[in-house]
């Protein structure tokens, strides 16, 4: 746990050019696989690298600042560029009052992810406060902690995630609709990064694309597996992997490594409800948050899921696909495999039966608790069951779904390149919860297509909906889903990279998710916006098959 340090008269600060990188030799990264080679050691002899510029003049240095505040604890990450030896490495938080600054507290940024986390508690949860961070005499970022908007019948959350590096671009047409809609919290499910062992670069590139939606407002991020540096990830408790797709489970990089994506990327979340380490000391950061009454429960539904690996014998050629569709799902429902792990089931149990100050919920995590795609990559690539979903192992899968429903929660993730709405069963068609897969931010390499084998509609279709594909279904592992909207890529012939992402280009179904809790009616309304759709038009639409609204 992280502790307010005692204010104390300023440091000499001495200034270093950019072309002046000399003083103490630097601290030597313990990576042994390249794992982030652009920003430890000697970063400034580094070439330059298609990420991101990090040699920025010394008053550019603060990046981002991100934040959550739960409980009346504010818990603020400052996230810095490479700094060269001689630099300070303390980063000050101010905040206005009265229209005056005012020093609260003072933290040395690590020279392995340049990011450091600020914890205050005592928080006025009832006032919009200004902050900065500060470094050095002229580096500084400014945002807004707002206040808890509990007051507001209607609380909203944006969905995002799968940032793909095939576009470097800064995403102005996200700042553009999502200031404009105004959500009161950000969520961002995962694949922040695609640049699997040069992860600090990529997050610097990620807060300069996106710092300025989450600069005013709270922000909810979660790695999942290319943010730690592997295509797929199933933790398996935080083994060792020996292979580089990580199906053998556990994690394939150094666990430094992947202490310092998690330090970076979920620092700033309220405290892990049991923040005992997994296997190679590897940190857990599930927790919930609680704004506006909405409850959100944070999970990491990648750690403790076993590998395929050994346990499918089914075709593949890949371990976590299976393409027979005569196979029986059964056969890979092994007794004894854990998805979320004892340790999340325990919590999703507490937590579905804390009600105070709450009027309804929501669980976040990575992806979502089924298979909700049959074409992978291209129509050429039907695939029946994808052991990265979270629709294995089933029994699992089962208790997690019935533990959501319980709560009377509804499920907000990404990972899958496909926007759904599903709702869930496990006994039953819709005995389960609502879940909501948002779409990717960018969607030009892997796309996935909701395309039922027949082309046929399942039992009880929507009514009147634009979508052919409506209805009750069992997906490739058996689960029982129903789909109550879908957004599939136009282009469906392979071309997604050829085509790419564009204004007035094919629609690709990249875009981001809204969520709105109406808490006087108990309603939820599931939004889901094109990437290049203009919100700020009056004839803005979003895709087909939206807006829904449901009651949990």
């Amino acid at each position: 746990m992280k502790h307010i340090l005692a204010l104390a008269a300023l440091l000499p600060i001495v200034a270093i050019a950019q072309t002046e990188p000399i003083g103490e030799p630097p601290v030597k990264a313990p990576f042994v696989k390249g794992e982030d080679s652009l920003c430890v050691n000697d970063w400034w002899n580094g070439k330059e690298n298609p990420i991101i510029d990090l040699k920025v003049p010394r008053d550019q240095v603060v990046c981002f600042g991100i934040y959550t505040v739960d409980n009346n604890i504010l818990k603020l990450s400052a996230q810095l560029y490479p700094l060269y030896p001689k630099e300070t490495r303390e980063v000050r938080l101010e905040i206005q009052k009265e229209g005056k600054w005012t020093e609260v507290a003072r933290q040395d940024v690590r020279d392995i992810g340049w990011s450091t986390t600020f914890r205050v508690e005592n928080w006025d949860s009832t006032k919009n406060i200004p902050y900065r961070l500060l470094h050095g005499e002229k580096a500084s970022f400014e945002g807004l902690i707002r206040k808890d908007p509990k007051d507001k019948d209607e609380i909203s959350i944006a969905a995002l995630s799968c940032n793909s590096n095939n576009d470097r671009g800064l995403r102005p047409e996200y700042t553009r609709n999502i200031n404009h809609q105004d959500p009161d919290i950000i969520f961002f499910a995962g694949d922040q990064s695609y640049d699997h062992r040069e992860h600090t670069a990529a997050w610097l590139k990620f807060g300069l694309a996106f710092r300025d939606i989450f600069r005013n407002r709270p922000c909810i991020t979660i790695p999942d597996d290319h943010d730690i540096g592997q295509p797929n990830l199933w933790g398996e408790d935080g083994k060792v992997s020996l292979s580089g797709d990580g199906s053998d489970g556990g994690y394939f990089y150094h666990p430094e490594y992947v202490k310092m994506v998690e330090r970076q990327q979920t620092d700033h979340l309220p405290d892990p409800y049991d923040p005992t380490p997994v296997k190679q000391g590897i940190g857990v950061y599930y927790t919930n948050l609680i704004l506006g009454g909405i409850d959100f429960a944070i999970l990491e539904d990648r750690k403790f899921k076993p590998g395929p690996k050994g346990r499918n014998t089914n075709k593949g050629p890949r371990p976590d696909h299976i393409r027979d569709a005569n196979y029986d799902p059964k056969s890979i429902d092994i007794p004894g495999l854990e998805l979320l792990g004892q340790r999340q089931e325990k919590f999703l149990e507490v937590w579905g039966q804390q009600n105070e100050d709450v009027a309804m919920k929501a669980v976040l995590s990575q992806t979502g608790f089924c298979g909700g795609a049959h074409l992978h990559g291209s129509v050429k690539n039907r695939l029946h069951a994808d052991l990265d979903s979270n629709g294995w192992p089933q029994t699992a899968r089962n208790r997690a779904v019935e533990l959501i429903g319980k709560a009377g929660a509804v499920h907000i993730a990404g990972d899958q390149h496909l926007a759904t709405l599903i709702k869930h069963g496990t006994k039953e068609f819709r005995d389960g919860p609502w879940a909501f897969v948002c779409p990717a931010i960018v969607n030009t390499v892997y796309g996935r297509w909701w395309w039922p084998e027949g082309e046929k509609a399942g039992a009880n279709p929507v009514p009147n909906s634009p979508l052919p594909w409506t209805g009750d279904y069992l997906d490739g592992f058996g689960n029982k889903i129903s789909m109550i909207a879908y957004a599939n890529p136009d282009v469906v012939k392979g071309q997604m990279r050829k085509e790419g992402s564009k204004p007035g280009g094919p629609n690709l179904a990249d875009g981001y998710g809204l969520v709105r809790f109406k808490k006087s009616t108990n309603e939820v309304t599931f939004e889901c916006w094109p990437r290049f759709e203009d919100v700020t038009k009056p004839d803005a639409k979003q895709f087909s098959g939206w807006p829904v609204t449901v009651k949990p």
